[in-house]
């Protein structure tokens, strides 16, 4: 899907006229042996996706700001980069509207009823349609208990950390520093992320990949005390791979993920109303596929033939679907 995600961003930043994506690159930090990173490069070889294996030399010789632990090698997916967010939702829903859509900010859906067509309720307004797709993050299951169905969803509060850099742009996108992942690292049961420095000058956004487990309508409660070990793991990460930042946390922000329990997303049908559509459990990673992601959607809800196999993404593959928990 990647692929075809690269080229409907590209047509969405030329209409848009304005810079969507950059190229950085993507380094992948992990052991030799991880085999994560062994299905990652198979995988880029298969796609024939520019890439390059570092040594923990060559690697010091490309980025002399990073450090590798022992063991630790990179991998240099040269296809990656960022998307600008803000950016990206402002020219879909310019798009929106120039095709004839409506956006409706700040009214939340009070009640669905099913039927031929289905009508939404909202705190403004009600609204029929033919078909009707949920996209609803966090709030899936509050919208899908009263259709008759829970999806194994769980949403995790993810802290969203930005670090000080020693000598402001040493990490960024002008010195052409990509993104990196770091897979099976041994001080952290899950991935670490971070893009270049530019969000913010002089700070560099470097993230743990998981959370805690959160209610949507509370996600700017106090923080938990596993909140504060998960910094301490980023902390030591931080001045241990490197160098060039500040090990003290600058800013610290909050996301929501909404994850299944294979991290793959879910994009169906309701099984007993086959004009609603459903797509969720996004797990983090679903932002850079909203374009095919949107596509499918649209094909579901027009009875149209999916551009691609769905398999990996109905909800049967969760058993017990009614009573569904992780």
């Amino acid at each position: 899907m990647m692929d075809e995600c690269y080229r409907i961003w590209a047509q969405l930043e030329r209409e848009a006229g304005t810079q969507l994506h950059r190229q950085t690159g993507l380094l992948l930090l992990g052991m030799r042996e991880n085999s994560e990173l062994k299905t990652i490069q198979a995988t880029l070889s298969r796609q024939g996706v520019e890439h390059q294996c570092l040594s923990a030399e060559e690697l010091k010789q490309r980025f002399p700001n990073v450090r590798l632990a022992g063991g630790e090698v990179g991998l240099l997916d040269k296809s990656g980069g960022l998307l600008y967010a803000d950016r990206a939702l402002r020219a879909l829903q310019d798009a929106i509207r120039r095709l004839g859509g409506l956006v409706r900010d700040e009214e939340k859906v009070m009640e669905i009823r099913p039927g031929r067509p289905v009508t939404v309720r909202s705190t403004s307004r009600s609204y029929q349609a033919k078909s009707l797709i949920i996209t609803a993050g966090p709030w899936t299951n509050r919208l899908l208990r009263p259709l008759g169905i829970e999806l194994p969803l769980q949403t995790l509060r993810i802290n969203v950390c930005y670090w000080r850099e020693k000598v402001p742009g040493s990490y960024g996108v002008s010195q052409a520093f990509p993104c990196f992942l770091g897979l099976g690292l041994s001080l952290a049961p899950h991935h670490i992320y971070g893009l270049p420095s530019g969000e913010y000058p002089g700070l560099m956004k470097v993230c743990y990949h998981h959370g805690n487990s959160a209610d949507p309508e509370e996600r700017d409660c106090p923080e938990a005390l596993s909140d504060t070990q998960d910094i301490q793991i980023l902390s030591r990460f931080v001045r241990d791979h490197l160098p060039d930042l500040e090990p003290k946390l600058a800013i610290l922000e909050r996301c929501l993920y909404t994850n299944t329990p294979d991290g793959h997303f879910v994009l169906d049908c309701h099984p007993k109303y086959d004009n609603i559509v459903i797509g969720a459990g996004f797990s983090g990673h679903g932002f850079k596929l909203s374009p095919v992601v949107g596509k499918i959607l649209y094909e579901l809800s027009m009875k149209l033939t999916p551009s691609y196999d769905l398999t990996p993404f109905r909800m049967s593959r969760f058993p017990g679907l009614g009573k569904a928990h992780l």
